[in-house]
């Protein structure tokens, strides 16, 4: 299959989904080596008590059962992505399970065009999916088993907005078919902006160098406590393999669009309706969409915004990250610089799908 070619909007590289089509040649990602100590403080659902050192291996193993193979058919259309149903094609991703009715998170483009899904466990079980609700917008999908509760260990989603650059990550996928292979890292840098398979922008993305290859799409990046941080997407490469530069869509966001995907199968997202740019000391206005809570509250093409809800911003992506992380309908305080000035606005968010 191609490859998926995505843009960071700072640097211009080109990133690849990370998912695995068929046919995929099997390679070594790790060695026979011991798993390095840290010191953690274990989840709620863990049999581990809080506050004792875990291993690696130890945060692999209280949460590998919780992670699944999926494999994705499709006989005709779908998507073009590696990890995504291609044209009479197969395909091959990771997801895990959310909750306790057999609920599993993956990503869009894993099970796009799919006409047939499966879910395998790490105890080699299978069993049949359906898809609950897709987002290809921030390239996030819900689907569902119908397996027996001893099969479901629902991971636990951490707060994102707490991850720190330096900080350790676990990764666990199955890239090129290798079940439950797991990979360490660290969190090497936050707030980047990734896009999705409709080229929507996916804001607030964290880079990883936990090694990430085709078929660990979807599958989840934990934080030393063993929880959920964010789903492995993209990885940056000029080669298809994994280059130590990968993406997670990040967990607050996942919680976010998960949950309307849940009550009604469908996601939607707020809307500032501007276009935006680079400026000094903000972000530029490039235009307004007319009829848009921005336009309605008065922000003006060259106007610079400085701060939302008294967050300073200084450049597109911190924008639309914060913007992403609200609801349609909320309201956000805009000050903006104008001319020799400053003016503060209260725009309504509108909703986009």
């Amino acid at each position: 299959m191609s490859k998926k070619t995505s843009r960071i909007a700072a640097s211009f590289c080109a990133v690849a989904i990370a998912g695995g089509g068929a046919g995929a040649a099997a390679v070594a990602l790790s060695d026979n080596s011991s798993s390095p100590t840290v010191t953690v403080a274990a989840p709620a659902a863990s049999n581990v008590a809080a506050g004792t050192t875990l291993t690696v291996g130890q945060i692999a193993k209280q949460s590998s059962p919780g992670v699944v193979e999926i494999d994705a058919t499709s006989t005709s259309g779908g998507s073009p992505y590696p990890g995504g149903g291609g044209s009479g094609s197969a395909a091959e991703g990771t997801g895990f399970v959310y909750d306790l009715k057999g609920d599993i998170v993956t990503n869009d483009h894993v099970v796009e065009g799919a006409s047939s899904i499966s879910v395998k466990f790490a105890d080699g079980s299978r069993y049949k999916a359906t898809v609950v609700g897709t987002d290809p917008s921030t390239d996030l999908a819900v689907i569902h088993v119908n397996a027996p509760a001893s099969k479901l260990t629902p991971l636990q989603l951490a707060d994102s907005s707490t991850v720190a650059v330096g900080d350790g990550v676990v990764a666990i996928g199955n890239p090129f078919g290798l079940d439950n292979t797991v990979t360490t890292g660290i969190v090497s840098a936050l707030d980047r902006e990734i896009s999705a398979p409709d080229e929507s922008p996916i804001a607030g993305a964290i880079q990883t160098d936990a090694a990430i290859n085709h078929g660990n799409s979807g599958g989840p990046l934990f934080n030393l406590a063993g929880k959920v941080i964010g789903i492995n997407s993209q990885i940056q490469s000029d080669s298809g393999g994994n280059d130590g530069v990968g993406f997670a869509i990040n967990s607050n966001l996942v919680k976010s669009v998960v949950g309307q995907l849940l009550a009604s199968g469908k996601a939607q997202h707020a809307l500032l309706g501007i276009g935006v740019g680079t400026a000094s000391g903000g972000v530029a206005v490039t235009d307004v969409q007319v009829g848009s809570g921005a336009a309605e509250a008065g922000v003006k093409t060259g106007d610079v915004v400085t701060s939302v809800d008294g967050v300073a911003v200084t450049t597109p992506q911190q924008l639309r990250s914060i913007i992403a992380s609200q609801q349609p309908g909320d309201n956000v305080s805009l000050v903006v610089r104008r001319g020799g000035g400053t003016t503060t606005l209260h725009v309504t968010l509108g909703s986009r799908s």
